[in-house]
């Protein structure tokens, strides 16, 4: 069996089957119910559009221009699996209904490994880099990780990875001078406004379009003016059918089209006041300094990626033997850069590490491993098959919670004291389950109210516990006993008085003795 065979047949069932297993065993995250209320507000809105009634539902809602696309693929499987799923992890099925959507969003993940694969192979035909990159990719434990459950950023940035891929062969087609199907430019118009329906800002995509013709044309030393007349047809359809499907896939825009226009206003101006812990410091999402890119793309991206990118000056020569891998490699540069600049000087609103800027995670992978490619195969498949090796380690030590990984440069830090951590908040269903299991060893409990995130109930609510507050109420509990587990940004504050820890969730990275507490659970007698 050749690794082609083993790639296809052993290691991509194996690896998917195992990311649904530990999908639907991974705790709720503390975007989950705003996007599942996101799709409620709108489906009342469309009931209400047909039913000819003047209810202003949608346009009074202040997250109206949250993208909604994802739902139209995720909520009909959500709702043929969720009882099944709320059975198996006996929880309630409002519960069941949450975590059915991990099973979407990692499903998605997966299809954007094969979109990696058809890149790498599209750029350089070779099968071997081709798996290696894609095998690469898929165990990243950052990606991996938030592939588990992550309901926004996932299919944000594989629908952005797919288009990415179609502009490369969009590219290509015009390289070659091939034709250019009216059935391509419909799938590219229709993914181009799925990614935009997923998220507002995904219009920077075109900027993306823009910088891959650019570059073409100038490689090619076509003028821009006789290129675009050339191909007025094509760029009139793919425009209308992208505007067509964005009105489609956005209720917002059936009460009035024009709402596109503050919809971009407003993803200009959302700013929610957060600050992330970064290298000790809690930088604000509405004050960010230039380097907070730079220091946790530093931190994140494995150190064979990093290498890679600084290893560009030495193999630019190499490119001038292929002139459309120059085009591609090239277009991805000063679009990862442009978009950096661009966040940079218009001062948008990041928080939760790198999360915001994901998509741009896959685009930088890809560079990073066709320098060291072009720079020597043999290092290349040396240091692609021990970060595997690593990957599948870390992976094992950190689940759930790969991604909070960080590369091995940040292990010369404290890393609790420097870096954000379990900031969704997933530990909940471990620390949940402690308490479940301290309260029934102990019969003699009369009380059972437990202060924690906003999931406290979906793993307490079949176990007897009928009280549930937010941990930001426990200043003023009084009545004891009770329960506290202390997670997300919680665990910065200090510890409850009077009561004894029951748990601390851990991990601990290969080759570190320091263990990285992301909660604990508290029992206050």
């Amino acid at each position: 069996m050749n690794i082609k065979n083993i790639f296809i047949y052993v290691f991509c069932p194996a690896y998917f089957i195992l990311g649904l297993y530990l999908s639907i065993n991974i705790g709720i995250s503390h975007d989950e119910f705003h996007e599942n209320f996101n799709w409620k507000i709108n489906i009342s809105a469309i009931k209400d559009i047909f039913q000819n009634y003047n209810n202003d539902i949608l346009l009074d809602y202040k997250d109206r221009y949250h993208g909604i696309a994802f739902n139209w693929l995720s909520q009909p499987i959500q709702i043929l699996i969720h009882k099944p799923i709320a059975s198996y992890l006996d929880i309630g099925t409002f519960g069941g209904l949450l975590i059915s959507k991990h099973v979407v969003v990692f499903s998605v993940f997966c299809l954007s490994g094969i979109f990696i694969y058809l890149i790498c192979n599209l750029l350089l035909n070779n099968e071997s880099f081709s798996i290696l990159s894609t095998t690469i990719y898929l165990l990243y434990p950052y990606l991996f990780g938030h592939a588990l459950f992550n309901p926004k950023d996932i299919p944000f940035l594989s629908i952005w990875l797919i288009c990415t891929y179609l502009i490369i062969r969009f590219i290509k087609k015009l390289f070659e001078s091939k034709y250019i199907s009216k059935r391509f430019i419909f799938i590219f118009a229709l993914l181009t406004a799925l990614l935009i329906s997923i998220r507002i800002v995904g219009l920077i995509i075109f900027l993306q379009y823009l910088i891959f013709i650019l570059v073409f044309l100038d490689n090619k030393k076509i003028n821009l003016l006789d290129f675009f007349k050339e191909n007025l047809k094509k760029f009139f359809l793919f425009s209308f059918l992208t505007i067509l499907f964005i009105y489609i896939l956005n209720p917002i825009f059936w009460l009035n089209p024009l709402e596109i226009i503050n919809s971009i206003k407003w993803m200009g101006n959302y700013n929610q006041d957060l600050c992330t812990l970064t290298l000790g410091n809690c930088m604000s999402s509405l004050n960010l300094p230039s380097s907070y890119y730079f220091i946790w793309f530093f931190f994140k991206l494995p150190i064979i990626i990093l290498i890679g990118l600084f290893l560009f000056p030495v193999i630019e020569k190499k490119f001038l033997k292929n002139s459309f891998l120059k085009i591609i490699v090239f277009s991805l540069l000063i679009t990862i850069f442009s978009i950096l600049i661009l966040f940079i000087l218009k001062n948008v609103s990041l928080y939760d590490e790198i999360r915001h800027i994901m998509f741009l995670i896959p685009l930088i992978i890809l560079v990073g491993l066709i320098n060291i490619y072009l720079f020597n195969k043999k290092l290349f498949f040396i240091a692609g098959s021990i970060l595997v090796f690593f990957f599948i380690t870390e992976n094992i030590l950190l689940n759930p919670y790969q991604y909070t990984w960080l590369n091995p440069i940040s292990k010369f830090y404290n890393i609790k004291k420097n870096f954000e951590l379990d900031y969704w908040g997933i530990s909940n269903k471990n620390l949940q389950k402690k308490i479940r299991e301290h309260y029934e060893k102990d019969s003699s409990i009369d009380s059972n109210c437990v202060y924690g995130d906003l999931y406290s109930n979906i793993f307490l609510e079949k176990h007897g516990f009928k009280c549930f507050k937010n941990y930001s109420e426990l200043d003023s509990a009084k009545k004891r006993p009770f329960y506290v587990y202390k997670n997300v940004r919680n665990v910065k504050r200090s510890d409850p008085k009077d009561c004894e820890l029951i748990w601390d969730e851990n991990y601990k990275y290969t080759l570190s003795k320091k263990e990285i507490s992301v909660g604990t659970a508290w029992f206050c007698d």
